[in-house]
């Protein structure tokens, strides 16, 4: 994993990173959300606010103090429904007027196989699903959103959620949680997809890319160099997971406790949770099975293996 980065900003407060691009990061900070969340603010006078945070009167004061006498905002963006990133934008909409656009609700975007097995009783991740969240607007991949100074292309990015979305901004792109400077992105099924995430990366990686400015943390200054990280990262998770089940059938916590030996306790059910996104990817790919009722405690073998 690339080295921590140094990113300490003031919270609450509108920092310029760009000509027609602020950031402001939301008093949330977690083991989960970093330093905080990062709204971002597009434009010079009508704005566009991508990810408002969390249910906090103090972010919604910070944004609406960051909005200038000459200025308004014109649209309201969520990458994605979870709660450190969409509770925010219902009630920026009703003190600016702005309509929310996303690509649809928490669970718009699931894959066939993730529907599948919550169809089938799959239960557990839900980690901070904002399932009341709903736009005004819906997006959709390849969606062009323009303001009079600025314009912003739809990169829908399913695999952390259904739902998320990146946003190009010239050769910069926002990421969201999709690509982060600090750490990888969680995926948990059936929310997340691991899947979708890879083919995710992949689909980043076709563009040339300045900058990222991602959903928490500082910016990304090399794309390629990072994304080239996260598809390795998980082909090498893959690795260490097969080469524990070429031993014998495990559980995702059994396998979680032998992969993530120098994760802390605390997160250890949420590596377990990214396990089981390894698996359910390896029996799409018919190179493992379950010997019981797809869940977290289910056991895994190779087929033809032990």
């Amino acid at each position: 994993m690339l080295p921590p980065d140094d990113f300490d900003p003031p919270i609450g407060i509108s920092e310029v990173l760009e000509p027609g691009l602020r950031r402001i990061v939301a008093p949330n900070p977690s083991p989960m959300t970093y330093r905080g969340t990062n709204t971002y603010l597009v434009g010079t006078t009508a704005l566009a606010v991508i990810d408002p945070g969390p249910d906090s009167a103090a972010h919604l004061d910070a944004v609406m103090g960051a909005i200038g006498s000459e200025q308004f905002v014109s649209h309201i963006i969520v990458t994605h429904a979870h709660l450190d990133h969409s509770p925010l934008a219902a009630p920026l909409s009703k003190a600016t007027g702005a309509p929310v656009l996303a690509f649809g609700t928490a669970t718009d975007g699931r894959s066939s196989i993730m529907q599948s097995l919550v169809d089938n009783g799959l239960v557990g991740g839900g980690e901070g699903v904002d399932i009341s969240f709903a736009p005004d607007t819906r997006l959709r991949d390849g969606d062009v959103i323009n303001g009079p100074d600025w314009r912003l292309d739809v990169i829908h990015t399913p695999g952390h959620l259904g739902n998320h979305i990146c946003l190009g901004f010239g050769d910069a792109c926002l990421t969201a949680d999709h690509v982060m400077g600090w750490a990888s992105s969680l995926v948990s099924p059936p929310d997340g997809d691991l899947t979708d995430f890879m083919a995710s990366c992949e689909k980043l990686r076709r563009r040339r890319w300045r900058v990222f400015y991602p959903g928490h943390g500082g910016p990304v200054i090399d794309p390629t160099a990072r994304l080239e990280w996260l598809i390795a990262h998980r082909r090498t998770r893959e690795a260490a997971i097969l080469a524990t089940l070429d031993k014998g059938p495990a559980t995702a916590v059994q396998i979680a406790q032998l992969v993530y030996v120098d994760t802390p306790k605390a997160l250890l059910p949420v590596a377990t949770r990214n396990v089981l996104a390894h698996l359910i990817d390896l029996m799409g790919r018919s190179e493992i099975e379950a010997s019981d009722p797809l869940a977290h405690d289910a056991r895994f073998a190779r087929i033809g293996g032990v």
